[in-house]
């Protein structure tokens, strides 16, 4: 196993955008690389983390990840590294693309803030729609090559 693993994400549950997305995720991570936290449970404690100046406000603020060495990716860099790690390359080059991701980082700070608003508009169904079909493309595509049919 890679020594950057496992990855914690500290999430918003209480979102829904956030908690379908997460739970997306989580299905997809097969080599249980991923250990999940709520931040906003009221049990969680941000008091480990004051000396590297994080704190819950900033998690409920944008995803945050910490590798096993204690490196911190937060937002969109957050999110290309937890598809990357699952497996889901197509949507991690997404939030990685050239244009995609400067528009990403752009939009990212706007959607975190507003993001029980668009809860409420029933966003997370269409990510959650998009996310299963980029991973049923990556799917085809890898039974594809294994069956020696790609054009890589």
């Amino acid at each position: 196993m890679n020594e950057d693993f496992p990855l914690t994400i500290y999430f918003d549950a209480s979102c829904p955008l956030c908690n379908s997305e997460i739970k997306n995720i989580e299905l997809h991570d097969v080599h249980e690389q991923l250990v999940l936290v709520d931040c906003s449970a009221q049990s969680f404690s941000d008091t480990p983390f004051y000396a590297e100046g994080i704190t819950r406000q900033h998690m409920m603020q944008a995803l945050h990840v910490r590798n096993n060495q204690g490196v911190w990716f937060i937002g969109v860099a957050a999110f290309e590294l937890i598809y990357r790690t699952v497996g889901l390359t197509a949507i991690a080059n997404f939030w990685a693309g050239k244009i995609t991701g400067r528009v990403a980082v752009k939009m990212y700070p706007w959607i975190a803030k507003n993001r029980q608003l668009l809860s409420r508009t029933g966003l997370q169904l269409l990510f959650r729609l998009w996310a299963k079909c980029v991973a049923r493309r990556t799917n085809k595509r890898s039974r594809q090559c294994r069956e020696g049919q790609c054009s890589i």
